[in-house]
């Protein structure tokens, strides 16, 4: 007996890992030597390949691919269809398995509907990625970004709030849900105390 559910549907090899709690539904394929950690749900058709990291309370919508190379860390949400790269320069001729660039996407994170996140960037701390958003460099934690290329235009708290401080500005901030208090100089933004 198992401690997670899946669907009759899915195909979990043998090797991998799920956590305790966790949903995986209707065609999701969790490749050998993945680990997919506790109280995640993994949507329909969503494909984990093998040597991929999946923290705890993860939610990963319908139609993602997570790709060798890919680690996600707790409380990430990804929305539906959203794309990971693992090669930048791909040809159906040319194996280039050994060129797999790392994407790691950092607690608290969300990535929106059909963004991609292509391959060798980190995604910070409680970013958020617009909807249809191409991240072609590192995000800093708590920032907002939308695009194609990506351009940050704001900060998020971890509630997943916008705060009041413009991008390229200093100060201090609260979340509107939470009253959270953070820090924003030099690009960076930190949740005080």
């Amino acid at each position: 007996m198992t401690d997670y559910f899946a669907h009759e549907t899915a195909v979990i090899d043998a090797g991998a890992t799920i956590g305790r709690g966790s949903r995986i539904w209707h065609f999701v394929h969790v490749s050998a030597t993945s680990v997919v950690g506790a109280s995640c749900v993994l949507g329909q058709n969503v494909y984990v390949a093998e040597h991929v990291t999946i923290g705890d309370n993860v939610r990963i919508q319908n139609n993602v691919s997570v790709f060798e190379g890919v680690t996600i860390e707790d409380d990430v949400f990804c929305g539906p269809s959203m794309v990971f790269t693992n090669v930048i320069n791909p040809r159906a001729g040319v194996s280039r398995k050994d060129e797999f660039l790392p994407t790691l996407v950092r607690r608290g994170a969300s990535l929106g509907a059909n963004c991609t996140i292509v391959c060798g960037n980190t995604v910070g701390e409680y970013a958020f990625i617009g909807a249809g958003t191409v991240v072609t460099r590192d995000v800093p934690d708590h920032a907002l970004v939308i695009g194609v290329p990506s351009r940050q235009t704001g900060w998020m708290s971890r509630h997943g709030e916008g705060l009041d401080v413009a991008v390229g500005s200093s100060g201090e901030a609260s979340c509107p849900a939470t009253g959270e208090r953070y820090r924003i100089s030099e690009g960076c933004c930190v949740l005080l105390g």
